[in-house]
């Protein structure tokens, strides 16, 4: 899942993603991972975009504070 508004904000910016990642601290391959949802941060590497950028995490990185409510497995568990 591309994680469209992380995106965004760097493009909006117009700085590359060598730019944030000489900022953040982490590698330009990383950053471009993060953004396609190929690899998620860790909570301080989310912490240091939400900063970055002053956008909550949540909005930054939908897709890991989604709740999935898998009742089917649930169900099988308690049989």
């Amino acid at each position: 899942m591309k994680r469209e508004r992380l995106t965004n904000e760097r493009l909006n910016r117009k700085w590359s993603r060598k730019h944030v990642a000489n900022i953040l601290g982490i590698s330009e391959i990383f950053v471009r991972k993060i953004e396609n949802g190929q690899r998620n941060p860790g909570l301080e590497t989310m912490l240091k975009f939400e900063k970055l950028y002053g956008v909550s995490s949540k909005k930054l990185f939908p897709d890991l504070f989604q709740i999935n409510f898998d009742t089917k497995r649930i169900k099988k568990r308690l049989a």
